[in-house]
């Protein structure tokens, strides 16, 4: 196929339309406009439908009513807009329905600034709703992978019959980058994918089927509902992708998700250059988190890991200390707020950790 150039968040939403998804239902907030902007033009030249709703708490409810009829369903918000979306986030996890949504992530707490941060690792990570439920999250630090990430997304969602969440922030939403698309799914593919969820979904249905609607707890009540979430949560070590970078005689380890470690492996081969032996590793599910890499590494060589995040206070680096265990120090080198990683601050903070 051939490579085209287009931006972050409208490649995002062309990879969703591939993927097979119908409908789309969000509220504008910067910075990622664009996907809704995009989602009104391009979901009715496929049959599908688009409505801004007049709030994240509206969309998200449209989302969970679309996505019970078997419908590949989805929402994209910014961090203060997601926090709105939570609760229904919370009904759709409960309900086991199968949705994506994006998080193109800017500066906070509150409403913030409008530039790019790394600031809802912990929301996206550990608390997107009340009551304890998991999802499996994806962080792309491109945009090829945002559109990868994105296609696969919606099986996922559908295999788990759980919402999936895309992890990105506003460096990644606008920027353009050459990209592959995927193959786009024929009327034919969308139409057996629905109808593959007809034994659940809300398709019509006889008067004695007990189906009027998909529930917090399923009718089987909440405890039985939970026993079951965990045990499909336990599957979910197959799902973790990793980047190991370097790390076979690192003596320093930069532990980076999405756009700032992207930034800090562009700074690893400086650092190679001059002869400081840094590797990475990079998430790129941050749930589950990859805490076998950090875990197996060699801590005869590794002196010191380096947690890189667009967050202060670090927020990623709660997972990075359960992986090591206190088997080697972990320090931090970070921005926020919307202020951008720079490769100069890990150059100076990677030497510094070596030279120590």
């Amino acid at each position: 196929m051939a490579r085209i150039f287009m931006k972050g968040n409208e490649a995002i939403a062309e990879a969703a339309v591939r993927a097979g998804c119908r409908f789309y239902a969000g509220y504008p907030i910067t910075p990622q406009n664009e996907i809704p902007e995009y989602m009104a033009r391009r979901l009715p030249e496929v049959g599908g439908n688009f409505v801004q709703g007049e709030s994240e708490v509206a969309s998200i409810n449209l989302v969970y009513g679309s996505a019970q009829t078997g419908t590949r369903s989805m929402t994209s918000s910014s961090s203060c807009g997601i926090s709105l979306m939570s609760e229904g986030i919370s009904f759709i996890a409960s309900a086991r329905i199968p949705a994506v949504y994006v998080n193109v992530a800017r500066g906070g707490p509150g409403i913030g600034a409008i530039q790019p941060a790394q600031q809802d690792y912990l929301q996206a990570t550990k608390a997107s709703g009340n009551g304890g439920f998991r999802m499996i999250v994806l962080a792309p630090y491109d945009v090829q992978e945002a559109v990868d990430m994105t296609y696969a997304a919606f099986d996922i969602a559908d295999r788990d019959r759980n919402p999936v969440l895309i992890l990105a922030d506003g460096v990644l939403g606008t920027i353009m980058e050459p990209i592959m698309l995927p193959e786009e799914k024929s009327p034919e593919e969308v139409k057996a994918l629905k109808d593959a969820k007809r034994n659940w979904a809300l398709v019509g249905h006889r008067p004695d089927e007990k189906r009027a609607m998909i529930e917090p707890g399923r009718f089987a009540g909440q405890e039985p509902a939970n026993i079951e979430n965990a045990k499909l949560y336990e599957t979910w070590d197959k799902d973790i992708q990793v980047e190991e970078y370097l790390i076979d005689d690192a003596e320093v380890v930069i532990a980076a998700y999405g756009i700032s470690a992207r930034i800090a492996k562009s700074a690893i081969s400086l650092l190679r250059k001059d002869g400081y032996k840094v590797g990475l590793i990079r998430p790129k599910t941050v749930s589950p988190f990859p805490y076998a890499s950090f875990a197996n590494l060699d801590f005869g060589k590794v002196k010191a890991i380096l947690d890189v995040e667009m967050s202060i206070p670090a927020q990623m680096i709660w997972d990075v200390q359960y992986a090591v265990r206190g088997r080697c120090p972990i320090e931090t080198t970070l921005r926020s707020g919307g202020e951008i990683m720079g490769r100069d601050q890990i150059l100076k903070a990677a030497k510094e950790l070596c030279e120590r």
